[in-house]
């Protein structure tokens, strides 16, 4: 028989060692026999992993369980303030950098505007405003890490960005720039595959095994999840919802493509319909007024409550983009077939009508089979969903946390 490599038996205590851990997260306060019976696995290999756990910090005993006849067993808990992890969120047009826990509490949050940088300046901006974040934060001995997400296609694995047509980055080796200036591990992934682990690990999602996440900011993007696993595609360019084409010799995108659904449904396009109504069709809307005639004050939020109030423009705005969007879900509906469709973004964050509407329209669209198991929610994260999205990738690549 071959000899096990020495090697191979440090994967396997390291592999052990992370479903404990992720046992204790999920189950705790639960004794050490439990999780060796939670996860099959044999008592001695679970009090060894304990007591290395314990000795990090990341699980501390908490009274004593019910006992059948025997010694009251030791309850375990899991620590999440044993040490920090950095969030870092990309967006065309801000990044987002906070310091968290390991449950994604944040301590300290900043948000930084772009300014419209592209290329090698995103790049430094980048780089100088996480370097400006660390300078100022405590105990960094104790940062386990730093975990990027952005838009467009992402080679998680190398910590590449490898297409962003909007910020003009590309195969950006960022984890490795990042690493080199803070001497801490960095994690990088695309945004939408980050928030559908969030939802799995923070949100009401956690039993669904297929699912699909969409957002929608200044772009669009999807993360598809099958079998309770993130799909990547070839070279990790799956999801890329925005870019299919929903008008036939549409508008042409920066992608070099005519038609695709982010140039009818994101909030830089919805935003110039709004100021366009009001400044060349002179269209009445209570818009006007919540912004005192200033249109460069209009925002997301601003849009959800003139939906909210039955302005008729709004209304009007959102019909159209609700038209385009419902095309793509379907499409993307008939191909994965999800059990649910999960919405965010500003324009839908208590927009309870924009999710009937969507549903009444996909519902009308897709095959018969499939029309009472339309589900489309919106996300459970919360406003810090992009935070959020960045705590559970280097939960999941670093501590090898499992998705329920």
């Amino acid at each position: 028989m071959q000899k096990q490599r020495t090697g191979d038996a440090k994967l396997i205590q390291e592999l052990n060692r992370s479903i404990i851990l992720d046992a204790i997260r999920k189950y705790g306060p639960v004794s050490r026999s439990e999780v060796a019976k939670i996860i099959d696995i044999s008592p001695t290999t679970v009090t060894s992993a304990v007591f290395d756990l314990m000795d990090e910090g990341l699980v501390y005993e908490d009274g004593v369980g019910n006992s059948n006849g025997g010694r009251k067993p030791v309850l375990l808990r899991f620590n999440p303030s044993a040490y920090s992890i950095i969030g870092v969120s990309i967006t065309n047009s801000s990044i987002k950098i906070a310091d968290m826990n390991l449950e994604g509490v944040i301590a300290r949050k900043k948000v930084y505007k772009a300014n419209e940088y592209q290329g090698e300046e995103m790049i430094q901006f980048i780089l100088d405003v996480v370097g400006q974040f660390l300078a100022t934060k405590p105990n960094i001995e104790r940062c386990q890490g730093i975990s990027v997400i952005t838009p467009g296609i992402v080679d998680a694995k190398n910590g590449l960005i490898s297409y962003n047509s909007k910020l003009k980055l590309y195969n950006v080796p960022l984890k490795e720039l990042l690493e080199e200036k803070t001497n801490l591990p960095t994690y990088v992934d695309n945004d939408a595959n980050a928030f559908v682990l969030a939802e799995n690990f923070f949100g009401i999602f956690s039993n669904y095994k297929d699912l699909l996440y969409i957002t929608i900011g200044d772009g669009v993007g999807s993360g598809v999840m099958i079998n309770g696993a993130i799909y990547r595609g070839f070279i990790g360019s799956s999801g890329e919802i925005g870019h299919t084409s929903v008008v036939q010799g549409g508008m042409k995108c920066e992608c070099g493509n005519t038609g695709c659904l982010e140039n009818y449904v994101n909030w830089p396009t919805i935003y110039s319909k709004i100021v366009s109504a009001i400044m060349t069709k002179k269209r009445d809307t209570v818009i006007k007024d919540m912004v005192t005639n200033d249109l460069s004050k209009i925002t997301p939020s601003i849009f959800v409550q003139a939906i909210t109030q039955q302005d008729a423009l709004a209304i009007d705005i959102m019909d159209e983009v609700v038209d385009h969007f419902a095309v793509a879900i379907t499409n993307t509906i008939h191909m994965f077939n999800p059990e649910v469709v999960i919405l965010s973004g500003d324009i839908i964050e208590g927009n309870s009508l924009f999710l009937q509407t969507i549903h009444e329209r996909v519902k009308r669209k897709v095959i018969p089979i499939l029309k009472e198991n339309i589900n489309i929610q919106s996300t459970s994260l919360g406003s810090e969903f992009e935070l959020l999205g960045s705590a559970a990738v280097i939960l999941h690549g670093k501590f090898k946390f499992q998705i329920s």
